[in-house]
């Protein structure tokens, strides 16, 4: 050793041994051990620090937290961890070898040579003796039995007998290991089979209505991504613990193997930690969801039965009901997100917060056509402008109300063409709509049409003609008697007007046709001419403009 003396602090003797840290031995194990150490770096392990610490075969022994004249405690401990280690790994070395000397103002730790010669290694002064709450001479006897407890031990794990029993040890358990290996692949596909199988009959059950959440194929697709996780977690969850069993079979890496499991039961430990930390958050979760849940409830309850007249409200409409209830849940999940919000794990990171700053900018750039769309949606909803099936005419669109959002409406016209109208262009336009006086004040709609007749033809004929074809219509309701009306007395011709009630407004398009079909019917029969439009012709020996009658 060194003749320079060294200055060390206390060491637990009781803790050397658990605490220490194994060297490579023979040389037939060094390229195996750094095989295992290179895969282990690869993997990403921490590594045990040795810092301030002199180590036997990787195990700690003595910790030097101060050192003499000018040398760091990290320079000493190194120093004599590489000399103890060499010494070690000679025949003619024993423990016994390690005494004490007394040097004042220092006690010596050293070695005794096979010529009987002092060699100081480590200096124990009154300061470290101090550190450590005892005396100089009982400090440095403490580090002489740490220093020969662990050349003791090192050469009781380095005997063959242990290495044979590590060996066959390792090869059981590499045999369990690969059997295990095995039966989890068959394992596994055998669960992929059935899984695939029952994805296929589990998946027609998910739906709303006649909606489905889920088809088949995304079930199955699912559960096999599930399956392949949870198999190759379990394969590298069982492959790490082995890591520090395997280890622990030889004397060189028992060491390491003690310090991976340290590090795997700080994890879990750590682990266990934060989900139990988190248990009280989950809770208030669970909590603030249950209650959402029952209000989300009682909304649907309650607008269900305003909706079946089962709870009347006299300035409560029941077509409010569905949109009402929509918004009132949205504002009940909304109100139990802001709720929930401050337990929700993460909550308050980084990413949370750059998720909140990405929404609130696209809410910013989209908010003023939307928010537009959304007023006008509301607006036509409770102005009660027109309901889903209504019969109606926006923007020249003439046909069917299919859907009332909170964006656009929806129109399909007769030739069964979807065409959809910004709530905002709805707002501001001119809706009729052909079902709103049946619906509200029970009475039929009613259409008009004009026609011109000549001043030859008396005007009593005319309205009984265009009378009789309205009650020769199936659609002309008789609710309400048709009439007929001279609008004006044009320079040819006068001008009729029929007005007749329809008895179904969704067949507006329909009772229209019929009716003039009728009309002309009725004037061909009574050889009337009908001069609409304005109709000239010379009567220099020409047919009449009469059609032939038939039928």
């Amino acid at each position: 050793m060194a003749t320079r003396p060294w200055a060390a602090g206390p060491v637990e003797p009781d803790n050397a041994e658990k605490l220490a840290f194994r060297p490579l031995n023979p040389v037939g194990t060094r390229r195996c051990f750094a095989f295992l150490l290179a895969a282990l770096l690869l993997l990403g392990l921490p590594q045990i620090a040795s810092a301030a610490w002199i180590t036997l075969d990787g195990q700690r022994v003595v910790e030097i937290k101060s050192a003499a004249g000018a040398q760091s405690p990290d320079e000493v401990a190194a120093r004599i961890t590489t000399q103890l280690n060499r010494l070690v790994r000679s025949p003619r070395f024993r423990a016994d070898r390690v005494v004490v000397r007394e040097e004042p103002p220092y006690s010596m730790v050293g070695l005794l040579d096979p010529q009987g010669n002092f060699q100081p290694g480590l200096a124990v002064d009154e300061r470290a003796a101090k550190e450590a709450g005892t005396t100089r001479e009982a400090l440095a006897n403490r580090y002489r039995d740490a220093v020969r407890k662990a050349v003791l031990d090192y050469e009781d794990r380095n005997r063959l007998r242990n290495w044979i029993v590590g060996t066959l040890l390792a090869l059981a358990v590499l045999a369990i290991y690969v059997v295990w290996l095995r039966w989890q692949r068959r394992t596994h596909v055998r669960l992929k089979r059935w899984l695939s199988g029952r994805s296929v009959q589990v998946a027609p059950k998910l739906k709303i209505g006649k909606q489905t959440l889920i088809t088949p194929a995304q079930t199955r697709a699912f559960t096999q991504l599930s399956l392949s996780i949870l198999h190759w977690g379990l394969l590298l969850t069982v492959s790490w613990l082995l890591i520090p069993l395997l280890l622990s079979f030889f004397p060189p890496t028992q060491a390491m193997a003690e310090g991976l499991r340290g590090q795997i039961l700080r994890l879990a430990i750590r682990l266990i930690q934060a989900c139990l930390a988190l248990v009280p958050n989950l809770l208030w979760i669970a909590l603030i969801a249950v209650l959402t849940t029952l209000m989300l409830r009682v909304s649907n309850w309650l607008f269900s039965a305003l909706r079946r007249g089962q709870i009347s409200i006299r300035w409560f409409y029941r077509e409010w009901a569905i949109p009402t209830r929509r918004i009132a849940n949205i504002l009940i999940v909304l109100i139990g997100l802001v709720f929930a919000f401050p337990y929700i794990p993460g909550s308050d990171s980084k990413v949370f917060q750059g998720a909140g700053l990405l929404f609130g900018v696209l809410a910013a750039l989209g908010s003023s056509a939307v928010a537009t769309n959304v007023i006008s949606g509301l607006m036509l909803i409770y102005t009660r402008a027109f309901l889903e099936g209504d019969r109606v005419e926006i923007n020249g669109v003439v046909g069917h109300v299919q859907e009332r959002a909170l964006l656009v409406t929806r129109i399909r016209t007769p030739r069964n063409e979807l065409v959809s109208i910004p709530n905002a262009a709805v707002i501001t336009s001119s809706v009729v709509n052909y079902s709103f006086s049946r619906r509200e004040i029970r009475k039929p709609v009613a259409l008009s049409t004009t026609i011109t007749i000549g001043y030859d033809v008396p005007w009593r004929q005319v309205h009984a003609l265009l009378l009789a074809a309205a009650e020769s219509v199936e659609g002309i309701s008789e609710e309400v008697a048709p009439f007929v009306l001279q609008t004006s007395l044009n320079d040819f011709h006068i001008s009729y007007e029929l007005t007749a009630s329809v008895r179904d407004a969704k067949k507006y398009r329909e009772t229209l046709s019929d009716l003039l079909a009728a009309i002309q019917d009725q004037f061909a029969a009574a050889k009337v001419e009908i001069l609409s439009p304005g109709y000239h012709a010379i009567r220099n020996g020409n047919p009449s403009t009469l059609p032939p009658v038939t039928g």
